[in-house]
């Protein structure tokens, strides 16, 4: 019996500690693109984006807003679809 509880115990606990280093890797690699727009250039050009400087000047804006918890909206309307009537029920 004990040969079936040990090895799912430790897939399950292995899966959870794997997951919280995932997180804190990818924040750190995160802040890392704050301050380093070659480094979000490079991420860009891997998703097939080509940024020119402007571009990257807003996505950085845009990742230490989220970063920082603030949820301004820029855009001058709301990010839900719930107020257009396309959407309403």
């Amino acid at each position: 019996m004990w040969s079936y509880i040990i090895p799912i115990v430790t897939l399950i606990v292995g899966m959870i500690v794997g997951f919280i280093i995932g997180v804190f890797y990818l924040r750190s690699q995160m802040t890392k693109m704050q301050s380093n727009p070659e480094m979000l250039q490079k991420m860009a050009k891997q998703m097939g984006y080509n940024m020119n400087s402007q571009q990257l000047a807003k996505a950085q804006q845009m990742m230490k807003n989220q970063g920082s918890g603030g949820k301004t909206n820029q855009g001058g309307g709301t990010n839900t679809n719930r107020n257009n009537p396309k959407f309403r029920r």
